[in-house]
């Protein structure tokens, strides 16, 4: 098109639009220029589409009017590729910020690394990022924005408080982890000896605080860590600091170790070679152990854990800790009020070798060596039978109550003989707890909205100089209702949690089979096994139960 010319100034790295209106034939068409530009090389530069339509305007209305003075506007423009860094406010990361160029230069990796350095980017800075990030620009149109981090710092490590070894493990532990004989293999009938400590003795360890990890930042600083804090000892019955270290926790007074909840206590414990009509029965304050059997009717009661080295035969045992029978226990289902005539009842968990007839009261769990039969069991956690690694026992012929797993090699026998699983008790307690929490806040909501609304009003009024002192003591109270309120609805936060978890959590699993006879219960919701199944697991989802099969090897 006539009348039309280009001007580019290396100076300036704009270009120029020259219309010239007494040489031009026909209007000037936008569409034609920015072809033209195209042609002419200069089709990636900017183009500002506003001074390109201000100059053929102007240039048609002078061709329209017979004007022929010269228009002349800059149109476009050669950019470099902009690179701009952003830094976080904990100065832990640099992003990159990359403006593809319009017809100029893209700078290199090392370019980019530089400019970092000069914006005070000086540790943690990836060549790889940096790499990756030019690599996709150099595919992008003009003017398109990348942003990547390309600077990482690293943030301090907080140090570890104390640490608690005991040094002497728990009968149940000890029970639960066989000795190796001498070639490594496990020894089930070997369960080492009966850990009772004498005064003086060493029970527990405490090791220092750690001092953490130092950090940097992306501009060099360094980061220094805070220390863990150093924690005193539970002091527990029957122990004392060492005097030569303070890190040391010394026995008292002979008797048998337990540790729970970084407390170390020193029960008192009771010795005997066995239970029967010529001990008679054993109530005692502290902790029982018997190296021998306990005979048919005799009764023994202890406050604290009660270990058994042989064989329990329809006797009652109850403790305020855990029981530990190192053998096995049998008694005679009676079709009179008493039910079961060998009662086992703990407040902690429970350890049996193998028992029929037995009736199991658990505050926590219940763990069988071999099998179980026969038996009414009530448990607060879980039922295993067989190894804790991976129970190969068999369960059959009960009828449990539990709050968490089942777990055994065979579950049900190929008689068909019913085993039931009831997991209900602690969904209820569940629920229970979280519709009263519920009605509360609900109650309380109503309350703190109703006496918000009062006190608005109250406080837009013009009070007198008497009643200030009774309305910052309202505001106050409406601050702690407040306060409550938020505590409250955290705490039906955190039962809702633990209703899906405990949902989560229960299950039957069979690591051989399941037999027909085998059912498990959640409120209304059951699952009855009709034929045999391979080792699987029988989990509660969705409000419905499932079988999945097990596909581990």
């Amino acid at each position: 098109m006539k009348g039309i010319a280009f001007n580019y100034n290396s100076d300036t790295q704009y270009v120029s639009l020259i219309l010239l209106p007494g040489d031009m034939e026909k209007e000037a068409d936008m569409d034609w220029i920015k072809n033209a530009l195209q042609e002419n090389g200069y089709g990636d530069f900017y183009l500002s589409q506003k001074a390109l339509k201000s100059a053929c305007d102007k240039a048609n209305l002078c061709f329209k009017t017979g004007d022929k003075t010269e228009v002349s506007a800059e149109i476009a423009q050669l950019r470099h590729a902009e690179v701009d860094f952003t830094i976080s406010e904990d100065n832990l990361s640099a992003t990159l910020r990359l403006t593809t160029p319009y017809g100029g230069r893209m700078p290199n990796a090392i370019t980019i690394r530089n400019l970092a350095y000069k914006n005070r980017i000086t540790r943690g800075v990836g060549m790889r990022h940096i790499n990756n990030l030019l690599k996709a620009a150099e595919r992008a149109e003009p003017g398109k924005v990348f942003e990547e981090i390309i600077a990482k710092g690293l943030p301090p490590r907080t140090g570890k408080g104390c640490r608690f070894i005991p040094l002497v493990p728990n009968a149940l532990e000890r029970i639960l982890r066989p000795q190796l004989d001498e070639n490594s293999k496990s020894d089930l009938r070997n369960l080492g000896d009966v850990i009772c400590v004498k005064t003086g003795t060493p029970v527990l360890r405490r090791t220092p605080p750690t001092q953490g990890r130092k950090g940097f930042d992306v501009r060099g600083n360094v980061l220094y860590p805070k220390p863990g804090e150093w924690t005193d000892f539970k002091m527990g019955t029957g122990t004392k600091v060492c005097e030569e270290d303070d890190n040391i926790l010394l026995a008292t007074k002979s008797g048998m170790p337990k540790y729970n909840d970084l407390r170390m206590n020193i029960d008192e414990t009771f010795i005997c070679n066995g239970v029967n009509v010529g001990t008679g029965h054993v109530t005692y304050d502290g902790a029982v152990l018997v190296n021998g059997d306990v005979a048919e009717n005799m009764r023994i009661k202890a406050t604290k854990d009660i270990t058994i080295n042989g064989f329990v035969e329809s006797a009652t045992i109850e403790a305020g800790g855990d029981i530990i029978i190192t053998e096995g226990a049998m008694g005679k289902v009676t079709s009179n009020t008493d039910g079961y005539g060998c009662v086992l009842i703990a407040g902690g968990s429970i350890h049996v070798q193998h028992g029929q007839g037995i009736e199991i009261k658990a505050g926590k769990n219940l763990t069988v060596g071999r099998q179980l039969a026969y038996s009414k069991v009530q448990s607060g956690g879980s039922v295993t039978v067989g190894n804790i690694q991976k129970p190969m026992g068999n369960l059959f012929a009960c009828d449990i109550t539990c709050q968490d797993k089942v777990e055994a090699g065979t579950l049900g026998a190929i008689s068909g003989s019913t085993l039931k699983v009831d997991f209900s008790e602690g969904m209820s307690a569940l629920l229970e707890r979280k519709e009263s929490t519920e009605e509360l806040l609900r109650q309380l909501r109503e309350n703190n909205s109703r006496h918000r609304e009062k006190l608005n009003v109250i406080t837009n009024r013009i009070l007198h100089k008497g009643l200030e002192n009774k309305v910052s003591e309202a505001k106050s109270l409406l601050t702690n209702e407040s306060a409550l309120l938020n505590w409250l609805e955290q705490k039906a936060a955190e039962l809702a949690t633990m209703k899906e978890e405990y949902q989560r959590r229960i299950c039957l699993k069979a690591n051989k089979r399941i037999y027909a006879g085998v059912s498990a219960k959640l409120n209304n919701r059951n699952w009855r096994s009709e034929r045999e199944y391979e080792r699987c697991r029988i989990r509660y989802e969705g409000h419905k139960w499932h079988y999945e099969p097990d596909t581990s090897a």
